[in-house]
């Protein structure tokens, strides 16, 4: 391998970031589940339900950008474990919440973990993927969240009627053993330790401040924020979507509890194939023209599900969306991480993308207010415009492969030695 490391050690840490984001994706779906038995038990409304929502996006953000920060200082595979603690203690514990305000809390710390060790995790990946392979990979890997959405989604079927909600999020606290393993097994990547050896040898009073280092920079700073831009509007649609979708199905549709589970498994099993063939198919056609592409369609598919659904046809039309909302989010963390050089990676992606996060906290909560008013649906169907404008900055703004973890050359703008792609295609 070009990094370093053995396929062995590289198949290791792909299973390991693997089930990472699966139990990640596990925990967030959750939430989006057990609403309507949160509502209940809380007896809370729609909009109160949304502000759960919004507060978990707050907490993810800050833990997003804390965390990738705190990865390029200490190590991406020691924040990841004490990230990956975090959020599974965390989650675990809101199964002994006993009023709403208490679980907001809860949820809040807990959500800190997801967001840090999502962003950790996808960028551990991409420095130990080759370069050709690298968003098949990565696309795969983030197929790993709507397995977690999957396996959430049959255990809820098989356990929340019956048991109520709260089983559910006491087996959260399984990851712990996931990241006990990683620490101890996993090496950081050959590129983190040789720069982080650099910085010790030249003592700790040179290490640069990476924060300083993303404004200073003006081609920096303005890609980090059309990442920024990028990732509110669609984190602000992926997440409006993934936290209102089962409760729509039971709300606006009228099904009950096991069809809804039945409905979601479809949709959750289609969103794995299309991110792991969106995936492929980046790394063949290109990641701008994928992620363009997926934030297109989507936008196209939303209303149609509104306006058109039908119970002969919502079976196909959840499938369709399943399939297409995911992409951006199989090709997104490939994008990302190669629109930066490798000293302020970390930083930069963590930063960029859960500022996006924060923007996009409030989706949960105005769908919320929609569906007081309207209808969930509808909330729903709106989200196409945050899809388009996505789709539309990255097309206008983001090249792809400007920095490669794995060729060397000098990069006047930072006078470091960094990362770069050869060839910078638009």
């Amino acid at each position: 391998m070009n990094n370093g490391t053995s396929d062995r050690t590289w198949l290791v840490v792909f299973v390991a970031c693997f089930l990472g984001l699966m139990v990640d994706g596990m925990d967030l779906i959750m939430l989006s589940i057990t609403m309507p038995s949160l509502m209940e038990e809380f007896n809370i409304g729609k909009v109160d339900a949304g502000l759960i929502a919004t507060w978990s996006l707050v907490g993810m953000a800050v833990g997003g950008i804390g965390g990738g920060w705190l990865s390029d200082r200490f190590g991406r595979v020691r924040m990841a474990t004490w990230m990956m603690v975090l959020f599974s203690i965390g989650t675990c514990l809101l199964g002994f919440a006993q009023t709403y305000e208490q679980f907001i809390v809860i949820r809040f710390i807990s959500a800190i973990g997801i967001g840090a060790e999502y962003t950790i995790v996808t960028m551990l990946m991409a420095e130990y993927v080759p370069t050709k392979k690298r968003t098949t990979i990565l696309g795969t890997l983030q197929a790993a969240y709507s397995l977690g959405y999957l396996v959430a989604a049959l255990l809820a079927g098989a356990i929340l009627p019956e048991y109520g909600w709260r089983p559910l999020y006491f087996i959260a606290v399984v990851p712990v053993l996931l990241a006990i393993y990683i620490r101890f097994k996993i090496p950081e990547p050959q590129g983190w330790k040789e720069r982080a050896q650099a910085q010790k040898q030249m003592g700790r009073g040179n290490k640069k401040n990476e924060w300083a280092a993303i404004f200073k920079d003006s081609k920096t700073r303005k890609i980090f924020i059309f990442w920024g831009l990028t990732a509110t509007f669609l984190q602000f649609a992926y997440y409006g979507i993934g936290t209102w979708l089962p409760t729509y199905i039971v709300s606006d549709l009228g099904f009950d509890f096991k069809k809804m589970t039945g409905y979601i498994v479809g949709t959750y099993t289609a969103a794995i194939l299309g991110k792991i063939i969106a995936g492929w198919l980046a790394d063949r056609y290109g990641r701008k023209t994928l992620f363009v592409f997926g934030g297109f369609s989507t936008a196209i598919v939303l209303p149609i599900v509104y306006l058109y659904n039908s119970p002969s046809n919502i079976i196909l039309l959840l499938t369709l969306l399943g399939f297409l909302y995911g992409i951006p989010y199989a090709v997104n963390a490939t994008y990302m991480a190669e629109s930066f050089p490798a000293h302020i990676r970390g930083t930069a992606v963590g930063g960029s993308y859960n500022v996006g996060r924060v923007g996009s906290a409030m989706a949960p909560f105005l769908i919320g207010i929609m569906a007081e008013s309207y209808s969930i649906g509808f909330g729903l169907a709106t989200l196409a415009i945050a899809y388009v404008v996505s789709a539309l900055i990255p097309a206008l703004f983001i090249r792809e492969k400007m920095y490669d973890p794995f060729g060397k050359e000098e990069n006047s703008a930072t006078n470091q030695k960094e990362s770069v792609y050869e060839n910078q295609t638009i």
